[in-house]
């Protein structure tokens, strides 16, 4: 069939991507509480959108667990199990310290420089009792690291993951400490010297002790 001249398509996947990431981020950050009935229309109207990309990215955020649909009734945000975190973290661990190994081999200089930069900024949060921000600066650490990869399957799932895992860390009052700090310093250290074996356990252990200091 031909393509429509004027389709819309672009505009809307836009829009759609944009009331995804930040309905995502409201029940990440609970603005959008468990178990909370979502309208569509109230959602399209606080995003100066139209329904229909609220409603397709309704059903994306269903697919990733964030809201269950109930057909002609209601859209909730689904509960947080804080057990759930015990599933969470190891697989990412294990892809977050896969991604720590193969990064090495596309290392920069000025790669190492950004990481460096980038736990400074990581260590006066920490430092300033900001939790919230060590959070969003320690996820840009691993982000640059699971970005250096240049692996377009690791960096889907561990984004899957990562959403989940923000989620139970705001929940939960899941803070960072200064040990990181030192972690992310080995983990640049090792990663710089092209150890990966290293690089790799430092990274895994990085997340699993945050498991541990959960429970």
């Amino acid at each position: 069939m031909p393509i429509p001249a004027n389709h819309s398509k672009p505009v809307r996947q836009s829009a759609k991507e944009n009331a995804l990431n930040q309905i995502q981020q409201w029940i990440i950050d609970g603005t959008l509480l468990p178990g909370e009935k979502l309208n569509d229309t109230e959602l399209a109207n606080a995003l100066g959108i139209s329904r229909t990309p609220v409603r397709e990215s309704l059903q994306l955020l269903e697919v990733q667990g964030f809201v269950k649909m109930y057909p002609g009734k209601a859209t909730q945000v689904t509960e947080i199990e804080r057990e759930a975190i015990k599933d969470l973290l190891p697989p990412l661990a294990a892809l977050q310290s896969l991604s720590a190994e193969l990064a090495i081999d596309h290392l920069t200089k000025e790669q190492i420089n950004e990481l460096e930069e980038i736990n400074e900024r990581f260590t006066k949060a920490i430092n300033s009792n900001n939790g919230y921000a060590a959070l969003k600066v320690d996820e840009e650490f691993h982000q640059v690291i699971v970005d250096i990869t240049k692996n377009t399957y690791i960096q889907s799932i561990i984004e899957s993951l990562q959403a989940h895992v923000r989620r139970h860390f705001f929940h939960n009052s899941i803070t960072l400490t200064e040990k990181s700090i030192e972690e992310h310093k080995a983990i640049i250290t090792a990663m710089k010297h092209g150890d990966k074996e290293k690089a790799a356990a430092i990274m895994k252990e990085n997340w699993l002790r945050t498991l541990q200091d959960f429970e």
